[in-house]
């Protein structure tokens, strides 16, 4: 059984993954962390997660714990899962990461954690939405510059970052298929008279509110039909499960930075 400590373990994402540990077949949960000041701190993780008992202490401090796991769940904030990549390097502990609204410098920083250790980061760890990735990406190819495509998000009211890394990540993967560079050509949100749409853009529009899980659709619109490339979210355990999946998956590497089309097998070996 490969022992996983849980980043972030009280909130609505490591509450999930407790969760969905506590009756994965291969997986134990060894040890879980919280922010200084959580009134959990010092207690069960089982009783603030509903669950029998864990005999797993909610601690502030995961460095005080490197004996009790060898790989760790990530679903924090960018600059906690930095800090926590770094830990990682340093002791040889492998890492999964889902946070969302990492900048350029901080997906540097993990991509280099790969050098030390085996880390896999994604921007959602949904089976289904990987998948997705994959349809994009052919549907890219077949319709290529024949149709305009523009993407919509929805998320909960208390997500921090816009549009969601998955969006971002959807647009990605078209750009790159189509040869163009995502930073030039992306478009997020439109205000006032902005005349035509201009052909070679990716539009991006959000929506937040409610508890809203997070929906995705890409829309490849043409003249005569449109094609759109849906995955809707009931639940976080579908992210949590991938997390999961994930974290097994690493079991047979000691370096390496991989994604989810890793995991899933839908990329070539590296």
């Amino acid at each position: 059984m490969q022992r996983v400590a849980i980043a972030g373990a009280t909130g609505r994402m490591g509450r999930t993954l407790v969760e969905a540990i506590y009756s994965h077949p291969e997986l134990m949960l060894g040890a879980a962390s919280a922010l200084p000041g959580d009134p959990g701190l010092g207690q069960d993780l089982g009783g603030l997660c509903g669950l029998p008992e864990q005999k797993v202490l909610l601690c502030a401090d995961l460095s005080q714990e490197l004996e009790n796991f060898e790989v760790l769940i990530d679903f924090t904030s960018p600059e906690a899962s930095v800090q926590h990549a770094a830990l990682c390097a340093k002791y040889g502990k492998k890492l999964v990461v889902g946070t969302t609204g990492l900048n350029a410098e901080q997906r540097l920083h993990l991509s280099k954690t790969g050098e030390k250790t085996a880390i896999v980061f994604a921007p959602n760890m949904s089976v289904g939405v990987n998948l997705c990735f994959k349809l994009i990406e052919l549907a890219a190819k077949v319709l290529g510059d024949e149709v305009d495509i523009e993407i919509i998000e929805a998320h909960h009211r208390h997500k921090k970052d816009s549009p969601s890394g998955t969006a971002l990540g959807m647009g990605e993967v078209v750009a790159k298929t189509l040869g163009r560079d995502l930073s030039e050509c992306a478009i997020y949100g439109r205000e006032g008279i902005t005349g035509e749409r201009e052909h070679p853009t990716i539009g991006f529009a959000t929506v937040r509110g409610g508890d809203i899980i997070g929906d995705h659709t890409v829309l490849f619109a043409g003249d005569g039909e449109r094609l759109e490339i849906t995955h809707r979210a009931s639940s976080r355990l579908n992210f949590a499960k991938g997390a999961l999946r994930a974290a097994s998956w690493l079991q047979d590497y000691s370096r390496g930075f991989f994604n989810m089309q890793d995991v899933l097998g839908l990329n070539e070996k590296k």
